[in-house]
């Protein structure tokens, strides 16, 4: 009878040894689909030809030159291009200069072979994208992938619990075994508790250490995810808030595909701390001769005449028919922090798509930086001024090369002007 459970023991943790691995394959297969929608989806489609903001990789290992170059391009796209490589440059051009995400420290070789793997296996079932329904930006719904993390999880601690009544038993028997041979009584029967709280009283300095050394891992854990507290950004898939606008306004149609300059809409932006907010009169400027679009055609204009309180047969206004549009912020900033945006784009030269991402290849608005205080830092220290015909910077230019006189690497970023002074953002 031992021997019979001694060798369902052992047949049991077998079976589970060989489930472990199959469920591991196969989280690994799925692990390429997983990193191409956290990372490549939004961009680009992986098993069709059609572009979204940059190119679909359908055929797309015929096209590339062979080797590791397209591991090379998919981690630092930017260094590609500043190398001059021939068919970098090519493809950066072909695709109006559309910036890539730099990966390179985000993704590993081995992240980027299972991507790859990804994009030689054959089609999903359903669109790799998985978002609402938007003709625009080429996004539909598709299937969800891959295991969640929770079921993982739970999966693991059934299994190893599971694992640790089997080696239990196989223990149990062993010993039993051993005490029959040598003429000994069997060991009294003792539940898993029991034999748990048997062993923290042999080794109670042991557990004070582990218990220790959990508190403070748990303490620090909840320390770090304070740090997350009204930051709507993932640092994980570089993704950010993406609210649902009352209009589908795209800005790759208007500011990209039709070049309308930021400061049109946005018209305090050079002016004021604030970019503003576009009021419909705005929209109205264009839109009152342009009555469709190439996508909706006019079903979103027509919300914009409906808050202008505008009859676009008779072209006239009914005051008592508006209704203000409520746009919803994207980029918010806690109460207590000051940004000047005419101060960083007039006088700074900052472009807009530094904190805001690349705008003209968007068709829904969305946090491309997390806009924290560690994020502020690091550009002022990395940011030269600049001073170079800025009749602002003249006299201070000339101060601070009084006081580096002789030092001929120094850079005169933001955080040598006061740049991370307190005051200057928190009063």
């Amino acid at each position: 009878m031992k021997n019979n459970i001694s060798q369902s023991s052992v047949k049991t943790l077998l079976a589970l040894v060989f489930t472990v691995f199959a469920i591991s394959s196969k989280i690994y297969a799925q692990d390429g689909e997983k990193l191409f929608k956290q990372n490549c989806a939004v961009c680009h489609k992986s098993h069709d030809s059609q572009k979204l903001t940059g190119p679909g990789l359908k055929g797309v290992f015929d096209r590339v030159p062979k080797g590791d170059w397209i591991n090379k391009w998919i981690l630092n796209s930017e260094k590609m291009i500043k190398s001059g490589d021939a068919y970098a440059n090519k493809i950066y051009t072909e695709n109006a200069k559309a910036a890539m995400t730099v990966f390179e420290g985000q993704l590993t070789d081995k992240d980027v072979t299972a991507i790859l793997g990804f994009i030689k296996g054959p089609p999903p079932k359903g669109d790799v994208v998985v978002k609402g329904n938007d003709p625009e930006s080429g996004e539909t719904a598709g299937r969800n992938g891959g295991i969640e993390p929770l079921y993982l999880i739970l999966g693991s601690i059934v299994i190893l619990m599971i694992l640790i009544g089997s080696l239990r038993s196989v223990r149990a028997s062993l010993q039993n075994a051993n005490n029959r041979s040598e003429g000994k009584p069997e060991n009294p029967e003792m539940t898993f508790g029991q034999e748990v709280k048997h062993w923290i009283s042999g080794h109670r300095r042991l557990v004070g250490v582990f218990s220790l050394i959990i508190v403070f891992v748990g303490m620090k854990s909840c320390w770090d995810a304070c740090y997350n507290i009204g930051v709507y950004y993932d640092y994980r898939t570089q993704k950010g808030y993406k609210p649902e606008q009352p209009i589908k306004f795209s800005h790759k149609l208007h500011a990209g595909d039709n070049e309308i300059a930021c400061q049109y809409c946005h018209s305090t932006v050079e002016k004021s701390r604030h970019a503003g907010i576009p009021t419909v009169n705005i929209c109205m400027n264009c839109h009152k001769g342009i009555q469709s679009g190439p996508v909706y055609k006019d079903k979103e204009i027509a919300k914009i005449y409906a808050a202008a309180g505008f009859d676009p047969k008779a072209g006239t206004y009914d005051n008592s028919k508006q209704n203000p549009l409520k746009w919803i912020k994207v980029h918010n900033l806690p109460d207590h922090v000051y940004f000047n945006h005419s101060q960083h784009v007039v006088v700074g030269k900052v472009e807009c798509a530094t904190c805001h991402g690349d705008v003209k290849a968007m068709t829904v608005a969305e946090q491309k930086a997390p806009l924290t205080m560690k994020w502020c830092i690091e550009c002022h220290r990395k940011t030269e001024v600049a001073m170079a015909g800025n009749a602002y910077y003249d006299r201070l230019h000339k101060a601070l090369k009084e006081k580096y006189a002789g030092q001929y690497d120094v850079k005169f970023t933001v955080d040598k002007i006061g740049g991370l002074e307190c005051a200057k953002c928190h009063y």
